[in-house]
């Protein structure tokens, strides 16, 4: 019989996790399609929310020119250019709703470094898991409090983005201690669970709402998240060592190939070194550039979608969750390349994650930058806007994984600090957007809002393929050294005191408490 090993069923529960992570994250951006009113067009002939003389809907073009023709998503919905009016909903203007989207992010930045120092001392198990639970349980507060004001659902997303910013951070520890270092792209991937549950969430989000409103979204979450965390806190453990399942041989493969790299014992990281480290402010400069680039997609492509190209809702979920599929494949692919280039020695460490780091950012402003310019053609802006978002997944071969091959004693800790400035683009870009949109929907708007992060992207990308190290950093065993001779002179002292000797009434000796040798040699022959 054939024993699934431990690190695959790890595998399987933080991919689950970071989808769960992310669907309770991104649920909101397609809800609000529905949950929002659509204005009619002003007297003047624009309209406060589909826009002015730019707006691709008022060319009233179909996607197909025969109207007997069958949509290649026949079946599931209709990919007709037509926006149905809403006639229920909240009043939120663009900008209240993009103040509503970016919440999240207000507050998560915050607890990435907190997050990181916690997995380190308490453990990823405990962290993540309580962290990513807390955030499950704010999904069945949304639907009430979005019939009490706007305002309260700010309140409830910020508590959600809280919680969420502990996980990140924290689940580099865990990889530290469970993956060997030639393994740790493909491991990493499972991060991108991410891109299943928003590939995931965004049509079943669109399917939900059309059949029973927007309320079950949240609840719904929240039971599968619910799921998920009885999952966690059953059958994952911090390391190899706690696990009681874990086979000997398995046990005895990953210790061998991480070696001293990781140390058992919990000291104080090295602030000074890990916030001045080169290596570190590089990783953060790719992860600033990546979640720009990807938080736009991920946030605006339902409101992008639906405003600018008429898509409807079930249409609006499909398309937004495709691109989040071909991430996660993508990323998939291409981390077994980056193993591959390591084991055999093709490419040293360093050039392969700056090579998946150029895919990642540069690659990813190269598709972001033809969005700009893709004016009202629909096919062409659902496709860059695909092949965008999947470039993105190289960032599992790429940054996500040069923080464990720096320093994999704080790889948890150089995570947070790193995430608590990288993250801010998550609720800079929404207000933004939310400015440059305002009653304003265009395309030339949205072209300002794409070169903004096509901008980013291609910054971050270069100055990581510049100046990037992925070299094990001198300062990863910082304090541990110290330590383990602190400990070693307790244990030789421990051991002199347990010496016999015999004390002589008067003598030097006697009076500091040492034994001459032949005192020593008279007791052994007795």
């Amino acid at each position: 019989m054939c024993k699934v090993s431990t690190r695959s069923v790890l595998w399987c529960l933080v991919f689950s996790g970071f989808a769960v992570n992310y669907m309770i994250r991104i649920n909101l951006n397609i809800a609000i399609v529905a949950m929002v009113k659509r204005r009619d067009p002003s007297p003047d002939g624009s309209s406060s929310s589909t826009g002015s003389s730019g707006s691709c809907l008022q060319q009233k073009q179909p996607l197909y020119s025969d109207s007997t023709s069958v949509s290649p998503l026949d079946g599931y919905s209709t990919l007709e250019p037509v926006i149905q009016q809403d006639t229920e909903g909240f009043s939120w203007d663009e900008r209240q709703q993009n103040l509503v989207l970016g919440a999240f992010f207000w507050v998560s930045w915050l607890m990435q470094l907190p997050g990181g120092v916690l997995a380190h001392k308490y453990g990823t198990k405990l962290v993540f898991g309580l962290a990513n639970f807390a955030a499950v349980l704010c999904c069945f507060i949304i639907p009430p409090a979005s019939h009490i004001h706007y305002s309260a659902v700010i309140v409830v997303r910020c508590l959600q983005g809280m919680f969420s910013g502990f996980t990140w951070p924290a689940m580099h520890s865990l990889t530290a201690r469970w993956i060997p270092p030639n393994e740790r792209s493909k491991f990493v991937t499972a991060y991108l669970g991410s891109s299943v549950g928003a590939a995931l969430t965004f049509p079943m989000c669109g399917y939900v709402i059309h059949w029973a409103g927007w309320p079950l979204v949240f609840y719904l979450s929240g039971i599968l998240g619910t799921i998920w965390f009885i999952l966690w806190w059953c059958l994952v453990y911090d390391s190899p060592a706690e696990h009681p399942r874990i086979t000997d041989k398995e046990r005895d493969h990953i210790e061998k190939q991480i070696g001293s790299a990781i140390s058992k014992q919990k000291v104080k990281p090295p602030w000074g070194r890990i916030m001045t480290s080169r290596a570190v402010w590089m990783n953060t400069l790719a992860q600033w550039g990546g979640i720009w680039g990807l938080f736009t997609l991920m946030t605006q492509a339902p409101t992008y979608l639906k405003q600018i190209h008429g898509w409807d809702i079930r249409s609006t979920g499909i398309l937004s969750g495709i691109p989040h599929l071909l991430r996660m494949g993508f990323a998939a692919i291409f981390s077994q390349f980056g193993d591959y280039l390591l084991r055999t020695n093709k490419l040293s460490r360093t050039n392969v994650r700056k090579m998946a780091t150029a895919v990642c950012c540069i690659g990813q402003g190269i598709c972001t930058l033809g969005l700009a310019y893709v004016g009202c053609d629909k096919i062409a802006a659902v496709v860059l806007i695909m092949a965008a978002t999947a470039t993105n997944g190289a960032v599992s071969t790429g940054p996500l994984a040069s923080f464990i091959d720096i320093t994999p004693n704080y790889a948890s800790v150089a995570m947070g600090f790193s995430g608590m400035i990288s993250n801010i683009p998550g609720f800079i870009s929404p207000a933004i957007v939310g400015w440059l949109t305002l009653n304003n929907q265009t395309t030339e708007q949205w072209r300002l809002v794409f070169l903004i992060s096509t901008a980013q992207l291609f910054i971050s990308g270069i100055a990581y393929v510049l100046f990037a190290d992925s070299n094990i950093a001198s300062w990863n065993d910082y304090g541990l050294t110290s330590k383990q001779e602190e400990i070693e002179d307790i244990q030789e002292s421990e051991m002199c005191l347990k010496k016999p000797y015999i004390i002589k009434e008067d003598g030097f000796d006697s009076l500091m408490g040492h034994t001459p040798d032949s005192d020593i040699d008279e007791q052994t022959k007795n």
